[in-house]
């Protein structure tokens, strides 16, 4: 079993943050997947939850604002046995990212994506974010919020994601669990963890949260994407968690057959010479 323990003891989170247990979460379920952490690369983008990839021992990528999936799809594609995860924050997904979080449903990489989803935009002290709710006074919004907020599971699906799920960061046996359904999804898998913002956001708290939150049971048949709909936009004093759509299709290595076929790219021997050439067309 790999090591996946913090590399350092210190975090830049405020004490209480929902940014602990998804840190604890993912390093437990990393571990219950038994890869080693060099099988594992673990990207961020700006942000506080983007930050992760500093704090847990594998490899890890911090990229610029809203591109952390860009590196992420490169990786992969360069080799399709590492496991990649992208860790960030809602800002970074679904605003500053939104398109490239949009493409990489339509690409299929497989790629776990766990988006920090505070409705509120934390390292840059609590302005509101795409999730935010209508009507939610910040300092930068003092009249409250006016634009109507996303609502990212819904436009997943809409895309045609084959795995979308919801979990909260106040349970972590459960995040724990619906971490690992995505690891071991072949495909891009989408998990939008609900997680209180102590400092900025006053109320989506955790007290918030623990009143409304439910888990989708054994009844609920997640590969009904008509009831995934209806639970994807399931909002306000009812907000269900668990895995609200799974579906098998092709992945962006299935569908392309040099990078299907034959080693991993970064195994494959690399012509220098006809790099070169093209740098030199490049100029």
């Amino acid at each position: 079993m790999g090591e996946y323990r913090f590399c350092t003891s210190e975090t830049a989170w405020c004490p209480g943050c929902g940014d602990h247990n998804i840190l604890e979460a993912l390093r437990e379920a990393l571990e219950r997947t038994g890869k080693q952490p060099h099988e594992v690369l673990v990207v961020g983008g700006i942000g506080q939850a983007a930050k992760t990839p500093q704090y847990i021992n594998t490899n890890g990528f911090c990229g610029l604002h809203g591109r952390a999936v860009p590196p992420a799809f490169a990786a992969k594609v360069a080799n399709r046995d590492l496991t990649v995860i992208i860790d960030s924050g809602d800002g970074d997904t679904y605003g500053e990212g939104g398109n490239h979080f949009i493409h990489n449903i339509r690409r299929n990489a497989d790629i776990k994506h766990f988006v920090h989803d505070n409705q509120i935009y934390g390292l840059t002290k609590g302005q509101a974010s795409p999730t935010t709710d209508l009507g939610h006074i910040t300092e930068v919004q003092p009249f409250g919020t006016v634009n109507e907020p996303m609502n990212p599971l819904v436009l997943a699906l809409s895309l045609g994601a084959g795995f979308v799920a919801r979990a909260f960061s106040g349970d972590k046996d459960h995040l724990v669990s619906v971490m690992l359904e995505a690891i071991n999804y072949k495909g891009y898998a989408l998990v939008d963890i609900l997680q209180p913002c102590v400092s900025f956001n006053k109320i989506n708290t955790f007290q918030w949260y623990s009143k409304r939150v439910y888990k989708l049971d054994e009844a609920y048949d997640s590969s009904d994407k008509r009831a995934a709909f209806e639970k994807a936009a399931e909002w306000g004093e009812r907000i269900p968690i668990g895995v609200i759509y799974k579906a098998e299709k092709p992945t962006y290595h299935d569908k392309i057959e040099f990078l299907r076929e034959g080693p991993p790219l970064v195994d494959r021997p690399v012509n220098m010479d006809k790099i070169k050439g093209l740098m030199e067309d490049f100029k």
